[in-house]
């Protein structure tokens, strides 16, 4: 039983990274290990930093509203 509910716990947890985008800068690590072996990638500040400057030059348009 505790261990369903620790299963559930961490898909929650790891649903709401998802949707909040808390979970950004861990696919950037991911695919930066696997793109740029030995290369340093960025720290998450500077990956914030980049990541808002790129959607304040890329405004998503593609609302209907």
């Amino acid at each position: 039983m505790i261990g369903r509910l620790r299963a559930v716990w961490r898909g929650i947890v790891w649903y709401v990274r998802e949707i909040s985008g808390e979970a950004r800068y861990d696919h950037y690590l991911e695919h930066f290990a696997a793109e740029h072996p030995g290369e340093t990638p960025m720290s998450e500040p500077e990956y914030i930093r980049a990541r808002e400057e790129y959607d304040r030059l890329h405004p998503n348009t593609s609302c209907c509203c």
